[in-house]
């Protein structure tokens, strides 16, 4: 039996206290004042059950890195994928789908060779830590051309596939063309699983107010339990109180990446009607003088419902490759359509939308969980590798803007019932031994934009199923975990 000795234990669910922690067989076996085995030394140290990622865009990295290095290293040992609609599955046009998400996921493995969801998870190689799928609305709405009865049923196998949410992204194609009743119907579904609906709702600018409206009406009416993707304001601040009003008022909850700044594929500038088609054809009008000229009326007189990001922001305030669109020069939609051209649809961005104390405001919310959103890359958004530590070390431990034990529930043991995951999420007598041993005193954040490719510094050790996968801040490579089935 390994025994950590003398740690402030975080149970998840309460207030901490100082025992023994025992493991054996991937298990927690025991917890007392006294308990025998293979001692690590925890004292001074806190030790939390491993960290959960409500909204992961990991669904192609584990082809790469199965370690999924950013993330084990700041103490996420479950994470779920298949947030936004999208997913790599199910799907009929491969190397369209892979041009589509390669800014957000990545490329995955050279050939896929999958067609089904379930095909798909069971390519997926073992990992360090647990991928929870979603089901993906969009893709499903497109491997099914938007018949609603056959888009059921791939909900449906979806689930009995192992996803345990039905994720929207109603920015992104196809979702942005669904109906609300298209939503309701797969609502419904998740609802006979007893699945919570996360959606990327329509806009999270000056329309957000309804966006979310939508989806609680969506909610009320298929039954399923609704918990938003990454809540935020990119309009306008004062929207907030009203905005975390309705979603209190709806008993919903939501997740947060603990930043005021985003990250998504460069395309989602472009209008719905502009990227229509897929890809090739999104290429295609990037190349077309008439079209060029159309897009850049709609970016400054806007569309109605549409989220006109570049327009409401401004090109100061969008990034590209470490370079603002307003740095670079020219037409800023002009400059935007040559870097789609170049990259293939290929760019992420990172988009600056909001102050500090937003960011905080969100975070002090009682119904907050933690969702990092994080894409890999080569100039990724910070919260790639500073998500837990910059809201567990920096917002708790160091601001106290929120209690630590606090902190702790909302990383661990909330977001596995929101997921209903009875086996782990907390440090318990027979829970599934995910666990993270920490210093406090140096556990915070560490990336920035300008250096985002820096984790925190504070992770004594990880363990995933009782199996160190990381020792000291430095990753063991062991893969004791995959996908959840």
């Amino acid at each position: 039996m390994l025994v950590f000795r003398g740690a402030a234990v975080y149970p998840g669910d309460g207030a901490p206290f100082h025992a023994d922690v025992g493991i054996d067989g991937g298990r927690i076996a025991a917890i007392g004042d006294r308990v025998e085995g293979d001692v690590v030394d925890a004292a001074g140290l806190m030790l939390c059950p491993g960290f959960v990622d409500l909204h992961a865009h990991s669904a192609l990295e584990p082809f790469r890195d199965p370690v999924l290095t950013p993330k084990i290293l700041q103490g996420f040992t479950t994470e779920v994928i298949c947030p936004d609609g999208l997913a790599p599955a199910p799907v009929r046009d491969r190397e369209s789908r892979r041009e589509y998400l390669r800014a957000l996921e990545g490329d995955g493995p050279p050939r896929w060779t999958w067609t089904t969801f379930a095909e798909y998870l069971d390519a997926l190689p073992a990992t360090a830590s647990t991928l929870v799928p979603s089901a993906p609305h969009g893709a499903i709405r497109e491997f099914c051309e938007a018949d609603v009865e056959a888009m059921c049923g791939e909900v449906r196998l979806a689930f009995e596939a192992g996803a345990r949410m039905l994720s929207f992204g109603l920015v992104y194609l196809p979702g942005v063309f669904a109906e609300t009743e298209e939503l309701v119907a797969m609502a419904r579904v998740a609802a006979e699983f007893g699945a919570p609906l996360v959606p990327h709702v329509r806009n999270e600018g000056h329309g957000v107010i309804d966006a979310v409206r939508e989806m609680i009406e969506v909610s009320q009416r298929s039954g399923a339990q609704l918990h938003v993707s990454h809540l935020k304001c990119l309009a306008d601040e004062s929207l907030l109180d009203p905005l975390l009003e309705l979603v209190d008022s709806a008993g919903a909850t939501f997740d947060q990446y603990p930043y005021g700044a985003g990250s998504t594929l460069l395309a989602g500038l472009l209008p719905p009607w502009a990227q229509e088609g897929g890809a090739e054809a999104t290429l295609r009008r990037a190349r077309s003088p008439e079209t060029r000229r159309r897009i850049a009326d709609a970016v400054a007189h806007g569309l109605p419902g549409w989220e006109n990001q570049l327009g409401t922001l401004g090109p100061e305030n969008v990034v590209v490759a470490g370079r603002t669109i307003a740095e670079r020069g020219g037409d800023p939609v002009e400059t935007v359509l040559d870097l789609l051209l170049e990259t293939e649809l290929g760019a992420p961005m990172i988009i600056h939308y909001a102050g500090d104390d937003a960011v905080r405001k969100v975070a002090a919310h009682p119904r907050q969980l933690v969702g990092s959103d994080g894409i890999f890359g080569e100039h990724p958004h910070p919260r790639l590798y500073g998500t837990a530590p910059r809201f567990l070390g920096r917002f708790a431990l160091r601001d106290g803007l929120i209690p630590v034990d606090e902190a702790v529930a909302r990383l661990t043991a909330r977001a596995a019932d929101l997921l209903g995951l009875q086996d782990r999420g907390r440090i318990a007598v027979g829970k599934r031994a995910d666990l993270v041993l920490l210093d406090g005193a140096r556990y915070v954040d560490t990336a920035t934009y300008e250096d985002p490719k820096r984790s925190p510094d504070g992770v004594v050790g990880v363990w995933v199923a009782g199996e160190a996968v990381v020792r000291e801040g430095r990753v063991t490579g062991a893969t004791p975990a995959g996908v959840l089935r």
